[in-house]
């Protein structure tokens, strides 16, 4: 009890400063930030111009556990608050007036901003990068983690001169001063905080032009130079595309698209400034089995949904992932035709089905609802209403949304209300069953899908036939040969059925051209030794990493007395980013007797070395999964997974965690681990006394 006033007194306080925050518009913000590389800090100076709306007697900003060393007002000294989270500013301000704060500060970010490769001695992998999504920028600006203050930001670096520095808006100046250089940003529209961003790293850049004049800049580094051509292929397109379709321009100045290192996700959003994976720099081949098309697409549909006309509150959350992940599935369609983009809605139908009916079901307009629903049912939900408003309807209705609430916040209402004006309906019943429905309605999925593509109503038939009769009697050759049969109608029913489907129909797989069937065959059988062995050796050859890795691993399982031929054949082949192919390659290479023996060490030495923090996560990764198998953990290779117990990518993280606590499980590893003890840091010390409960 006697915490409760402490407690009521913060929350009140939480509650005047929204208030508070209310009653000021914060028009422009010019940063100048410095880096100190050992400590991993940013020095930094910020001027927000601010007008006042109606009086107030506080202002506040989000700060982080910052060390602020001045604050000006007008160009005078003043005193604040610094607290953990928040830098408050107590004073009066008369509604009508105009004023400057400029704040100086100090912080060493424990999120947001991420130092990748600096411990290694190759400045080519050295990056520094920023992840602000949601709010976090406020990490290393004193800033608004609140989606609805919008700021004009100018952005200006000063950093060791070599490197590329990439930020939000116009490049004005890079100027050297010394061994460093400042460059200088300059934006024109006002943005959210958690939008601003920065990439330092050794980039190089190729510019194209849009149809309507928007300069494109795209980013790789020197070793990804070959790949180029494939990752960014559509680009433009997809630019050209978007600005047509969608029926606004695009609101900014240029665009970029920036590779980092270990990034945290698939991609992200920054105004005018996407950054993504470089996992998605892939090559010719690696095209067919992953590629940055939807990525690339759906980040791009953010600079409209989401930077341009931005949520309220995460209760709206839909009018950005739903309406980003629509789009990216338009381009895609554009891209690789009707078929490949129907059988994607199945494909997403099917997964949010299953989700219903284990009872997981969330409707969109649940703030707390997960990424599938967000993303995927958010995408079903606007098919479903163009579907029932008629194409140029919602044309309009989206012309008319975005451009009444542009640099503007929105509510679900708010969208709701511009599509019930252009369409004259009141869409009561969709919004009853596409949003505030926990369901989804498979059955409506379904009907939509069998209008609109010929072979989906041709699975749909034989689903329904497997239902009415034994599997036995299904005409298989009557399906895989209708009029309506496609490459996507084929791969489904090989995954789904390849047990029970005419051997001759495989076969017909196995001496086909397609490389989609080639690598669900190689994915989904089992017995290969049933068919020709010529055929399925040559999946090896595929212009496909996936089934060159399948294809390698299921031939060496099944003829025991080729696997030298096959390793043979496929040595040097690196496969997609993550090395899936030159991975398994090492693996099998020592595990075949007599296999060049005297080359057994270098093959060990190359896989445990893909453990070390200069790869890739999912390289990394990888190899950590093949050498526990193995039982072959060096204590290189141990330290090194040590460390990756604290990465920043929660996933690779979790996944080391596992492998080490696995690993624990074997007799005398936890001595082992007590061996390399004094080798490890204090945070890694600390996680290792954790892990063996000292």
């Amino acid at each position: 009890m006697k915490q409760f006033p402490i407690v009521v007194l913060f929350l009140l306080h939480q509650v005047l400063i929204s208030q508070i925050q209310d009653g000021v518009d914060f028009t422009h913000g010019k940063i100048h930030i410095a880096f100190d590389l050992v400590s991993k800090t940013i020095s930094g100076k910020v001027l927000y111009d601010f007008n006042v709306l109606k009086d107030v007697d506080s202002l506040f900003w989000d700060a982080k556990n910052m060390d602020i060393e001045t604050l000006l007002l007008d160009r005078v000294a003043t005193r604040y608050e610094n607290t953990s989270r928040h830098l408050i500013l107590n004073k009066k301000f008369k509604k009508g007036t105009s004023h400057s704060v400029q704040i100086q500060y100090r912080c060493q970010p424990k999120q947001t901003v991420y130092f990748i490769g600096w411990e290694n001695d190759n400045r080519f992998q050295n990056q520094i990068w920023t992840q602000g999504q949601g709010k976090y920028t406020s990490h290393w600006l004193p800033s608004f983690d609140d989606m609805n203050e919008k700021v004009e930001f100018d952005l200006n670096i000063n950093f060791e001169s070599g490197y590329y520095v990439v930020a939000n808006g116009k490049l004005l100046e890079k100027k050297m001063e010394g061994d460093t250089t400042i460059w200088r940003y300059d934006m024109q529209r006002p943005m959210s905080s958690y939008l601003l961003a920065f990439a330092i790293g050794m980039f190089e850049k190729k510019e194209e032009i849009s149809s309507s004049g928007i300069p494109i800049e795209l980013y790789y580094e020197l070793q990804d130079s070959t790949k180029f051509e494939p990752t960014f292929r559509y680009t433009k397109r997809i630019f050209d595309f978007f600005e047509n379709e969608i029926g606004v321009p695009y609101p900014w100045q240029n665009y970029k698209q920036v590779p980092v290192q270990d990034f945290l996700y698939a991609g992200m959003e920054n105004t005018g400034t996407t950054f993504f994976s470089n996992s998605f720099m892939i090559d010719s081949i690696a095209f067919v089995d992953k590629n940055y098309v939807n990525v690339n697409a759906h980040e791009l549909a953010h600079q409209w949904f989401g930077n341009l006309v931005t949520e309220q509150s995460g209760e709206h959350h839909w009018l950005h992932e739903g309406f980003a992940t629509y789009y990216a599935y338009l381009a895609e369609k554009e891209i690789f035709g009707d078929d490949y983009f129907y059988w994607k809605l199945w494909e997403t139908a099917s997964a949010l089905a299953k989700f219903s009916e284990a009872g997981n079901g969330e409707a969109l307009t649940n703030p707390n609802a997960g990424s599938l629903t967000f993303y995927e049912k958010g995408a079903w939900a606007l098919i479903m209403l163009k579907e029932r408003v008629g194409d140029l309807v919602f044309k309009e209705g989206i012309r008319n949304y975005l451009e009444k609430y542009a640099f503007k916040n929105v509510t679900l209402s708010d969208f709701l209300w511009e599509m019930r004006k252009a369409s004259g309906m009141k869409l009561l019943d969709f919004e009853e069953t596409w949003l505030q429905n926990s369901e989804f309605p498979l059955k409506s999925a379904q009907a939509f899908l069998r209008k609109k593509s010929p072979s989906l109503t041709l699975f749909f038939d034989l689903e329904d036939e497997f239902d009415r009769i034994q599997s036995d009697d299904v005409d298989f050759q009557k399906y895989w040969h209708a009029n309506s049969s496609t490459v996507f109608f084929k791969r489904e029913l090989v995954r789904r059925h390849w047990r029970i489907l005419p051997r001759m129909l495989l076969a017909e797989v196995l001496d086909g051209e397609s490389l989609e069937l080639r690598r669900e065959f190689v994915a989904s059988v089992e017995n290969i030794n049933s068919y020709p062995i010529e055929p399925v050796e040559s999946l090896l050859e595929d212009r496909s990493y996936v089934t060159n890795e399948n294809a390698l691993a299921a031939l060496w399982m099944t003829y025991p007395e080729n696997r030298k031929r096959y390793l043979t054949k496929t040595n040097g082949i690196q496969g997609l980013p993550n090395k899936n192919v030159r991975l398994l390659w090492l693996v099998l290479a020592l595990s075949t007797d007599g296999y060049t023996d005297s080359e057994k060490s270098s093959f060990y030495a190359e896989l445990s070395g893909y453990t070390h923090p200069k790869y890739h996560f999912e390289v990394r990764l990888l190899a950590f999964q093949y050498l526990e198998n193995l039982g072959a953990l060096s204590d290189d290779c141990l330290k090194n997974l040590i460390k990756a117990c604290n990465h920043h990518v929660w996933y690779f993280k979790k996944s080391c965690r596992k492998i080490l606590k696995e690993f624990l499980k074997g007799d005398g590893n936890p001595e082992r681990l007590k061996s390399i003890y004094t080798s490890l840091n204090q945070k890694e010390r600390e996680y290792v006394d954790k892990t063996l409960g000292k």
